[in-house]
């Protein structure tokens, strides 16, 4: 914060805000916001994005008829993305082009509404295209967060995000934070955003980069109203959002997919061992004990892989394919057993992981074109409506 009397903020400020019944909330947040901001901001907008339940949109509107500045509800008829989603549902309604600023908030006031202009003069005067609001700095606390076992996760979630982007992270003592600012060009290209659960700031900092990072301490206040949100289902969802951003990259995905297909050994192999030691052929032997390594293999591509991807086409169709890619593979690795049981004289197991090995990047590349690549979007109706409060066109 600058020394004396606070300056006034000159740049437009869209305060987002993703709600999901939050309805004994938004009157006193609004009413913070509007004592907060008015004097120090020349021009600023609030924005709902509302998946609620409840009727957390009709509380919005009664409230914004008060406020001294405009008020935007936006309703989704399906949360895609969860609360990640709905931020970027929101970025993509406050409009990217104009200069100015993003500050993104969540609504149950565990985080400060005043700290909304400090967030954005620390941009201005820092240089920075992003600005986190941290419990971790000196000076922050975690006191809001309820119970030890919520504050153990918290700690463990920020050591995964840490450890797992060291560099993309570095500068960023609280990236499970969900209290930060950003310049509205540094996530002007919101398709590279994909969400899944509550960690945007995470997916914000490791997909558009923004070159400059600065942040601020706060004190991590207690729900004004309600419950919270957060849940074990919500722990796997980051599980698994950490490893989609962790595998967002070619090379990644294939080391990965190597990894799982080395693990599709064990059943590969076992039933292998299994069918010959009855007595079977190698050659039905094999295909027989491929289908075990390729259903093992599936689960795991599906959980830890392209769980992004999923989406895209139904569960049944993605098996078929997948299966399909797997023992269409046979023409050639079967030929390539053959080729070593026969010629080379090699064990049949020998021959089998090599054989396994001489195929395997043509069955990554196979898999991610056919199975889980996504399909164009169809454009369709409009999925929001839009309330704007009964405010000015502006603070004052």
């Amino acid at each position: 914060m600058t020394a004396g009397a606070p300056r006034a903020v000159t740049e437009a400020v869209t305060v987002l805000v993703p709600t999901f019944n939050e309805a004994g909330n938004v009157a006193e947040l609004l009413r913070r916001l509007g004592a907060a901001l008015p004097a120090r901001l020349s021009s600023c907008e609030i924005v709902f994005v509302d998946d609620s339940t409840d009727d957390t949109a009709e509380a919005i509107r009664e409230a914004a008829r008060t406020c001294p500045y405009p008020v935007t509800v936006i309703r989704r008829r399906e949360p895609v993305g969860g609360l990640g989603g709905a931020v970027v549902e929101g970025i993509r309604a406050a409009g990217t082009r104009k200069p100015g600023w993003i500050v993104v908030m969540d609504a149950d006031l565990q985080h400060p509404p005043e700290l909304v202009p400090d967030l954005v003069e620390a941009g201005l005067r820092e240089g920075a295209d992003l600005v986190v609001a941290s419990r971790y700095r000196p000076g922050g606390s975690r006191a809001g967060l309820a119970g030890g076992r919520r504050v153990a996760v918290s700690r463990a979630a920020t050591w995964l995000a840490k450890g797992a982007f060291p560099r993309l992270l570095r500068g960023i003592s609280d990236p499970m934070s969900g209290f930060f600012a950003v310049r509205r060009e540094t996530v002007a290209t919101t398709e590279e955003l994909r969400p899944l659960g509550y960690k945007i700031l995470m997916e914000l900092a490791v997909r558009c980069r923004p070159s400059s990072v600065t942040e601020l301490p706060f004190a991590f206040q207690d729900r004004f109203s309600g419950e919270s949100k957060s849940s074990a289902r919500e722990g796997f969802r980051f599980l698994g959002h950490l490893t989609t951003l962790r595998t967002s990259a070619p090379w990644a995905r294939m080391l990965v997919f190597g990894l799982i297909g080395l693990t599709g050994f064990l059943p590969n192999l076992l039933g292998l061992h299994l069918l010959t030691g009855a007595g079977l052929h190698y050659v039905p032997a094999e295909i027989a004990a491929n289908q075990l390594g390729v259903l093992w293999n599936f689960l795991l591509i599906e959980v830890l892989l392209f769980r992004d991807r999923r989406r895209h086409r139904h569960w049944a169709d993605r098996l078929s394919r997948f299966a399909l890619l797997a023992n269409a593979d046979l023409l050639l690795r079967i030929p390539l057993i053959a080729l070593f049981v026969g010629v080379l004289h090699l064990e049949v197991l020998h021959a089998t992981a090599i054989a396994l090995l001489t195929t395997f990047v043509l069955r990554f590349a196979a898999t991610e074109a056919l199975v889980y690549l996504p399909r164009k979007a169809r454009k369709g109706p409009k999925s929001r409506e839009r309330h704007r409060g009964e405010g000015t066109d502006g603070c004052h």
